[in-house]
């Protein structure tokens, strides 16, 4: 099974254009199943079926893992399935008859426009990390991009001018999302002041193309971001569990508390469907009943 594994991986590398996150998911999904099918003494593909499939998710459930983390895990298989039997390697589909466990709704983290001024104003721009940070937090908020659209930025995709920025979003989807006045302010002083710092120490010299640099010179990752945003988070002691990510959800709620149409909410996120910025409604909807609540001297 190591072998489709690694084919698979591959395709979703190469093909489906998969994010590095969700590449590592599915492999440590695929390798759970793996050591399952070892424990139940079952050979693959020959011991895969429906009753394989179902028994595993049993299993998931008696190992109390959530309902959302089960449906996850589930998607990765049917994945790996569709790409088995697409190249011939897999003949039985009747895994295709196992539904997904339903999970319930659950409601994006996000910040109050208060506590996201504190967060921008954390960082010490005295200092070329400073510079550095507040750029980052600046163009997250501004934007509403996904962590892994931000560390993937070059230089060559920001129009300060213009105001906007060219983003590549999951599916190699390419969108255009525009930039606000603080977020082209803080990129332009760490263009001007910072990168050039970050960039003596890189092995690539001036034909770096990496927006976000680390301290090395080299592309920020992902892990280096969220490692930027917990840092400030405990700075301005938000008590919740904050990610950058959950910018991305208040960029989202914030615009739509503010009249933005979900139509371009929609299209500023990226989503292929309308069904999943509609979870942001429900944030707005429980903001507008705590305001009657305050406000209203009958409530």
């Amino acid at each position: 099974m190591i072998d489709f594994c690694d084919g698979f991986l591959s395709y979703l590398e190469t093909q489906k254009n998969a994010s590095r996150h969700t590449v590592r998911n599915y492999a440590e999904d695929l390798v759970q199943f793996l050591s399952y099918l070892e424990t139940e003494g079952l050979t693959f593909p020959e011991g895969v079926n429906y009753l394989t499939v179902r028994h595993y998710l049993a299993y998931l459930k008696a190992g109390a893992y959530e309902r959302r983390t089960i449906a996850r895990k589930l998607s990765a298989l049917r994945s790996f399935f569709r790409y088995l039997n697409r190249e011939g390697l897999l003949a039985d589909k009747t895994w295709t008859a196992v539904s997904t466990p339903r999970a319930g709704k659950k409601l994006p983290t996000f910040l109050y426009v208060e506590e996201v001024l504190q967060l921008l104003c954390a960082p010490d721009t005295a200092t070329p990390a400073g510079l550095r940070d507040v750029a980052i937090l600046e163009t997250l908020y501004a934007s509403g991009v996904r962590v892994s659209e931000l560390v993937a930025m070059d230089t060559d995709d920001l129009d300060l001018t213009a105001g906007q920025i060219v983003v590549m979003g999951k599916g190699a989807r390419e969108r255009l999302v525009p930039l606000g006045r603080f977020a082209c302010r803080a990129l332009d002083a760490y263009l001007q002041s910072a990168r050039p710092y970050f960039l003596r120490n890189s092995n690539s010299g001036a034909r770096e193309k990496a927006l976000w640099l680390n301290k090395y010179g080299n592309r920020l990752s992902d892990r280096g971001v969220r490692r930027i945003v917990d840092k400030y988070i405990s700075q301005v002691s938000v008590s919740r569990k904050i990610s950058p990510h959950s910018l991305r959800h208040s960029f989202a709620t914030h615009l739509l508390n503010a009249g933005a149409d979900l139509r371009c909410v929609q299209e500023l996120l990226g989503h292929v469907n309308i069904s999943t910025t509609q979870i942001y409604t429900h944030i707005t909807r429980d903001r507008l009943k705590e305001v009657y609540q305050l406000a209203h001297p009958r409530a």
